[in-house]
C-alpha cells in the first residue's frame, strides 16, 4: 500500500491542480569556485515556495522520493570528488508512509566537487530527478547546465509543437472532486505475493535444490567435517552454524545488483513482465535449463572458481575460512540451483510488487533452506544415519523439475505474444502445450521413458507414484479445462486470457463483456446511455488483472453489474502495437518532462498516471461524463470488496 501510495503522490501534478499551485515551486540558480586550475567547487541550489518541500539524498526509504543527480559525461570530462554533500535538513514524521522524512524548506543547497580531465571541457550537464510536496507531489526532471567560466545555469526543457500540445490536452480529463481518488481506507487493496509468500516459494525452491545430486551428497561429508575436525561438540556445532548464515548471506548478497537497478529506474524490473525481447529471452533461458535437468549437458560455472575458494578455504581458516567454503558449495551445487535459481527470478518478475526486494526476500529463503540441514545435523549428529542414500531418486527430481522449467517457460513466451499481438501461443495451444508436458511427466514417472542418466528401472512406489498419480490427475484436470467441461480458475493469471482464442468470439472482452479498448469512445456511449464509467487499466502480461476477471469478475452478481450497470472501458498499458503515425506524438508533463507517445501502450499508460497518479495494474477507476468520481480507486481484491465498491459507485451515481 505503502508504494502505492508514494506512486500517487509522485505522480499527482494535474490539470485542475495549476491555479491552486505554482506550476513551478522551485528554481535552480548555480555558484562556481575555482580551487585550482582544473578542480571546482559547484553549488546547485534550489530555491523553494513557501510551505514546499524538497527531499533529501538521503530521506528514509518508503516515503517521498529522494532527489537525485545524474552528472553527465563523468569519467571522461571530468570526475566528482567525494559525494554531494547537502545543507541542513528538517526531519518531520510522515503518518501516511508511517517513516521520518527528510527534507529541505525554503532553500536547499548542494555542494560537489569536482576535477576537470579534459582541459577543453568548458561546461557540465546534471540531470536532476526530485520531488516536492505541499498538500500535493510533484516530480522534478530537468537538466541543468553549468558553465565552469561563471556563466549562468540553463534549465533546459525539451518543446513541442501545436499538434502534441492539443493531443496532449486532450489526453487529460477534468476530474472535478480528485481528493477522493486515494481517499479509501487502503484494506480493501491487497497484493497478491506478499513477502511471507515470496519467502515460502524461496524456502521450497530451497528444499527442492536440497534432494538434488549437487547438494544433498555433501550434508553428511561437510557437517562430518565441522564434527570431527572440531576440538569439542559446541565448537563443531558453532561453526556449521555460521557455516549456514554465510550461505544465507551469499544467496542474499546475489539480489543485490537488483538493488541497484531499481535505485536507476523503479520500474526497470517490472519491465520483465511486459518486455517482448526479454520475455523472449528468458524463455529461451528457461528451455536450456530444462534440458539441463533433463541430463543432456550441465551447466557449470569456471571449476578454477571452485579450486580458488576450496584453496582460500584450507589456507585462510577460521571465520573467512568458513566463508570460503561456503561460497564453494554455491559454485560447486550450480549445474542444480542455478536453473532454481532461475525459476525464482522469473516468479518474482511475473509478480506484483517491489521485485527487488521480492527477490532478496526469495533469496534469503533459499539460503536458509540450504543452510538448515547443516545446522540441524551439527547439532545432532545421529540423525545422519537417518539420511536416505543418494541413488536414482535424485535424478528423478532433477528430470521433474525440468518439466516445470518447461512449464514456466511457456508463460514468458506467452507474455511476448500476448504484448505483440503475435496471435502464435492462443489459449488453446498454450494448455495443450501444458497437457503434453504433463502427459510426458507422467509416463518418466511411471517409468515409460527415460533420459540420460536415469538408473536401472525399479517397481515405481512411495513418493514417485503419488507424484505421478498427482500429475496425471493435473494433466485431466487441463484435458477438461480445454474441454470446457470446468474451468481453470486455479490457473488464473498464467494461461492467456478466455477471448485470445483460435475460435472467434463475439467479444474480444473479458468472459465476453462489452468493452471500449478507448476512453473517447467508451466516453461517447456512457455519455449516450446515461451510464457510470469503469476505466480497467490492465495489461496483456499482468498476472493479477487475469485472477480478477476470472475469478472476481466472473461471479454472477460482479458480472451483472458490469455488463448491465456499467460501460467498460479496458486499456492495456503494456501493448506495444505502434500508433499510426498520424496518432503518435510527445506528451509534457506539468513537470516538465517529455514523453514519446508511440505505441498504444504509452498513450494508455500515459493517460492513467497523468489523470489518476498511478503505474500499477489492474487499477480500476469509477466515474461519471461529468468528471466527477464515483468513488475511490481500487486495485487488485476480493469478490466481496469489489463487489461493494461496484454498488457504492452506482448509489453514488444515482
Amino acid at each position: 500500500m505503502k508504494k502505492q501510495l508514494c506512486s500517487l503522490l509522485v505522480f499527482l501534478s494535474f490539470l485542475g491542480l495549476q491555479a491552486q499551485f505554482n506550476e513551478n515551486p522551485v528554481s535552480w540558480r548555480h555558484e562556481v569556485k575555482a580551487l585550482s586550475e582544473d578542480s571546482f567547487e559547484i553549488k546547485m541550489i534550489a530555491d523553494l515556495e513557501p510551505e514546499w518541500h524538497l527531499y533529501s539524498q538521503h530521506t528514509a526509504e518508503g516515503g517521498s522520493l529522494p532527489i537525485e543527480f545524474t552528472y553527465v559525461n563523468v569519467g571522461t570530462d571530468y570526475e566528482t570528488v567525494g559525494p554531494t554533500e547537502e545543507s541542513a535538513t528538517e526531519k518531520a514524521y510522515n503518518e501516511v508512509f508511517e517513516v521520518e522524512e527528510t527534507f529541505f524548506s525554503g532553500q536547499a543547497i548542494f555542494t560537489q566537487k569536482i576535477k576537470r580531465l579534459d582541459p577543453k571541457v568548458r561546461q557540465l550537464s546534471v540531470e536532476l530527478f526530485y520531488q516536492v510536496c505541499k498538500e500535493v507531489c510533484i516530480p522534478g526532471d530537468a537538466v541543468l547546465t553549468i558553465s565552469l567560466d561563471g556563466g549562468k545555469a540553463i534549465v533546459e526543457e525539451k518543446n513541442i509543437d501545436d499538434r502534441s500540445k492539443a493531443m496532449a490536452a486532450a489526453l487529460k480529463l477534468d476530474i472535478k472532486n480528485k481528493e477522493i481518488l486515494n481517499s479509501g481506507d487502503g484494506e480493501s487493496v491487497k497484493t497478491a505475493t506478499g513477502p511471507w509468500t515470496i519467502f515460502g516459494l524461496g524456502f521450497l525452491g530451497g528444499l527442492i535444490a536440497l534432494l538434488t545430486p549437487c547438494v544433498f551428497p555433501m550434508i553428511p561429508l561437510t557437517v562430518s567435517f565441522f564434527t570431527k575436525g572440531a576440538q569439542n561438540r559446541s565448537k563443531g556445532i558453532s561453526r556449521a552454524f555460521l557455516y549456514g548464515f554465510f550461505i544465507v548471506l551469499i544467496y542474499a548478497l546475489l539480489s543485490l545488483p537488483f538493488h541497484l537497478f531499481d535505485s536507476v529506474d523503479s520500474q526497470i524490473l517490472n519491465s520483465i513482465a511486459t518486455n517482448i525481447w526479454l520475455n523472449l529471452f528468458f524463455f529461451l533461458i528457461f528451455v536450456v535449463f530444462a534440458f539441463s535437468f533433463f541430463g543432456y549437458f550441465e551447466l557449470t560455472l569456471p571449476s578454477s572458481w571452485a579450486n580458488k575458494m576450496d584453496s582460500a578455504s584450507s589456507k585462510v581458516g577460521g571465520i573467512l575460512g568458513i566463508f570460503f567454503m561456503a561460497v564453494t558449495l554455491a559454485i560447486v551445487s550450480f549445474s542444480c540451483t542455478g536453473p532454481i535459481l532461475g525459476g525464482l527470478l522469473g516468479s518474482t518478475a511475473l509478480a506484483e510488487g517491489d521485485v527487488a526486494n521480492n527477490l532478496s526476500i526469495g533469496m534469503i529463503g533459499f539460503g536458509a533452506a540450504l543452510a538448515l540441514p547443516f545446522a540441524l545435523f551439527a547439532m545432532f549428529p545421529a540423525w545422519l544415519n537417518s539420511l536416505p542414500k543418494s541413488g536414482g531418486w535424485m535424478t528423478t527430481v532433477k528430470v521433474v523439475l525440468g518439466f516445470l522449467e518447461l512449464a514456466l517457460a511457456l508463460k514468458f513466451l506467452s507474455n511476448a505474444d500476448l504484448v505483440a499481438h503475435w496471435g502464435l501461443l492462443k489459449r488453446e495451444l498454450f494448455i495443450g502445450l501444458w497437457i503434453l508436458i504433463g502427459i510426458l511427466m507422467t509416463a518418466y514417472l511411471f517409468g515409460w521413458i527415460r533420459f540420460p542418466h536415469d538408473g536401472p528401472k525399479k517397481k515405481i512406489r512411495g513418493i514417485r507414484l503419488f507424484t505421478a498419480l498427482a500429475s496425471l490427475a493435473f494433466t485431466i484436470y487441463l484435458g477438461l479445462g480445454l474441454a470446457k467441461v470446468v474451468d481453470l480458475k486455479l490457473l488464473s493469471g498464467f494461461p492467456p486470457p478466455d477471448f485470445y482464442s483460435v475460435v472467434e468470439t463475439e467479444s474480444d472482452c473479458p468472459l465476453g463483456l462489452d468493452c471500449y479498448k478507448d476512453y473517447q469512445s467508451g466516453w461517447a456511449k456512457a455519455k449516450a446511455s446515461g451510464k457510470p464509467i469503469m476505466f480497467d487499466f490492465t495489461g496483456w502480461a499482468c498476472v493479477n488483472c487475469r485472477k480478477m476477471e476470472e475469478n472476481v469478475w466472473s461471479d454472477p452478481e460482479v458480472y451483472e453489474l458490469l455488463k448491465n450497470e456499467y460501460v467498460l472501458i479496458s486499456l492495456y498499458v503494456d501493448d506495444r502495437k505502434a500508433l499510426p503515425p498520424s496518432e503518435q506524438f510527445e506528451f509534457k508533463f506539468d513537470s516538465g518532462k517529455v514523453k514519446s507517445i508511440k505505441t498504444i501502450g504509452d498513450k494508455w499508460g500515459t493517460f492513467q498516471t497523468a489523470n489518476f497518479g498511478s503505474i500499477s495494474q489492474p487499477y480500476y477507476v469509477l466515474m461519471d461524463t461529468e468528471g466527477q468520481l464515483l468513488a475511490p480507486a481500487i486495485q487488485y481484491t476480493d469478490k466481496d470488496t469489489y463487489l461493494a465498491w461496484l454498488k457504492a459507485g452506482l448509489k453514488n451515481h444515482n
